[in-house]
C-alpha cells in the first residue's frame, strides 16, 4: 500500500497524555520521564487543543543544573512555572482523514517531531515519528 493511501487515522496514536494549561511544569517533566515521550499536547476544560508542551521547552531546568544550581533549584524552577508558561500556543495540526503523506511533509516543513491529530478543535490523537517508524517497520509495538 502506498503511503499516499494510509491515512492519519489509521497509524496515529491515542489514548495519549494531555496537561491542563495550570498543571505545573513539574508535572510534564514527571509524565515524560515516566511515559518516555517528548510532546504532550495541552487541552481546556471541554478537551480543545490549545498548545503543546515539548521535552525541549524543559531543558530550561538542564540548564540550570548545568551552571551549578543542582537538580533541587531544577526541580523549585519547574514547580515555580505551569505549562501555560512554557506551551507553545501555534500548534501545526492534522485531522485523523488526511494522507498520512501530508502529515510527512508538515512535519518536515515545519520541522516537528509529532503533529496533534484534530476533528475540529476536539484532540482526538497524536502522529510522531515513532508511529511513521512502527508502520514502515510492520511492529506493534
Amino acid at each position: 500500500m502506498s503511503v499516499r493511501n494510509i491515512l492519519v487515522e489509521e497509524v496515529m496514536s491515542t489514548g495519549i497524555f494531555t496537561l491542563g494549561r495550570n498543571e505545573k511544569l513539574s508535572v510534564a517533566d514527571d509524565l515524560m520521564k515516566q511515559e518516555r515521550i517528548r510532546h504532550i499536547p495541552v487541552v481546556d476544560s471541554d478537551g480543545e487543543l490549545c498548545g503543546i508542551v515539548t521535552q525541549r521547552d524543559l531543558f530550561r531546568g538542564i540548564l540550570l543544573r548545568s551552571l551549578g544550581y543542582g537538580s533541587r533549584a531544577e526541580q523549585k524552577m519547574l514547580d515555580s512555572l505551569s505549562v501555560k508558561d512554557a506551551m507553545h500556543d501555534e500548534v501545526v495540526t492534522i485531522s485523523p482523514d488526511s494522507p498520512l503523506s501530508d502529515a510527512a511533509n508538515l512535519m518536515l516543513s515545519n520541522k516537528v517531531g509529532c503533529l496533534p491529530v484534530v476533528d475540529g478543535e476536539r484532540l482526538v490523537g497524536m502522529i510522531s515519528e515513532a508511529d511513521f517508524v512502527k508502520q514502515f517497520a510492520g511492529s506493534d509495538a
